[in-house]
């Protein structure tokens, strides 16, 4: 049975459209459609429920060492109130999902995880942490709300000055309406914004509060259709389409993400082979649009596969991302079968859409 995120109500007060996502009820749309919230979120603003996101908090001594050991990334120099992206690895180099290490104190770290994944991250950093290291999932005493746009920081200071100025970094104990809140300067759809954690209970005041105070600026509520298509527009991987079980941090283009010169890190010698495939954008150029699963061709022959598609609504085109053989990642004229019809798509450089 699907779980309800603590904002449930505040969805169903709103006439959102709710469906089934990595085992909660959310929202898809608002009655207004995802193509007005897609660009309330380009233009001003808009406000995502990401309270069905997982919260494990990592302790300990040997903290930092178990985060190097299992992520892709290198935690060694993040400072105290900066976050870092990476990718919780297995020995053969495999995905087990994308994260957020939060450095909230000294041998201790915040580790934001995909809703889908939280257990089988919990289970999996239990099953891997050596030394003195614990770790606990916090998930259901967080409530999460994401304000993204260009003019969410003109709301968020109608509420307050305490607001992180560096990307990727984060203040605590922040009073917002009277609500204790952690506050990050991070996102998922290619603009400026905020990701704003609060006591479960609280999170539903907070949600209406900045719902107000965002009116007058354009602030409008978002569902699920519209946060894909601004992360595909900003081509930012989601598990279970860019990355899986099957994918390495290399092959879905990560490398930024991923340094092998780390004392035990668990994949260093599986991610120090050959990729066999390689994460692209495409844009298509015969009307249609490509989904997911659809064969991509290169000279008639299927040589991959569509993760992601969809038509962007800022470039007015249709955009899809998906996984070639290694061997022609530089090519840069395909073709991709949507359901027997076969449309031109060429390679093109991500992200798709840049602010």
């Amino acid at each position: 049975m699907d779980k309800k995120t603590p904002l449930y109500e505040a969805h169903i007060d709103l006439n959102a459209t709710m469906v089934p996502f990595a085992g909660y009820l959310m929202p898809v749309q608002y009655p207004q459609g995802i193509l007005f919230e897609h660009r309330s979120v380009r233009e001003k603003a808009g406000l995502f429920d990401v309270s069905h996101m997982g919260e494990l908090h990592l302790t300990g001594k040997d903290a930092l060492r178990n985060l190097n050991a299992l992520i892709s990334n290198d935690f060694t120099d993040l400072a105290l109130g900066k976050i870092r992206y990476g990718v919780l690895v297995r020995k053969d180099g495999t995905a087990v999902d994308d994260l957020l290490v939060y450095h909230i104190d000294e041998d201790d770290y915040w580790i934001v995880v995909n809703a889908s994944n939280t257990d089988k991250d919990f289970e999996y950093f239990t099953n891997n942490l050596s030394g003195g290291a614990v770790i606990h999932n916090e998930s259901d005493e967080w409530g999460q709300v994401a304000l993204q746009g260009p003019l969410s920081e003109k709301i968020l200071r109608k509420l307050t000055d305490k607001i992180p100025e560096a990307y990727y970094s984060f203040i605590q104990e922040v009073d917002l309406s009277g609500i204790p809140c952690l506050i990050s300067r991070t996102g998922y759809t290619g603009e400026d914004g905020f990701e704003i954690y609060c006591a479960s209970d609280k999170v539903t005041h907070l949600w209406n509060t900045l719902l107000k105070v965002g009116e007058e600026d354009g602030l409008v509520p978002c569902g699920l259709g519209a946060r894909d298509t601004l992360r595909l527009e900003a081509a930012m991987p989601l598990y279970g389409h860019e990355l899986n079980d099957n994918t390495t941090p290399f092959e879905a283009g990560l490398k930024i993400f991923t340094k092998l010169d780390k004392p035990n890190f668990i994949a260093q010698e599986a991610l120090s082979q050959p990729v066999l495939k390689r994460r692209i954008g495409l844009t298509v150029i015969d009307r249609g649009i490509a989904r997911e699963h659809c064969p991509i061709l290169f000279n008639g022959e299927i040589v991959g596969e569509v993760s992601s598609g969809t038509m962007s609504p800022t470039l007015g085109k249709a955009i899809a991302m998906g996984y070639i053989k290694a061997e022609l990642f530089n090519e840069t004229e395909f073709t991709i079968d949507v359901r027997g019809r076969l449309l031109k798509a060429e390679r093109t450089k991500m992200p798709f859409y840049k602010k």
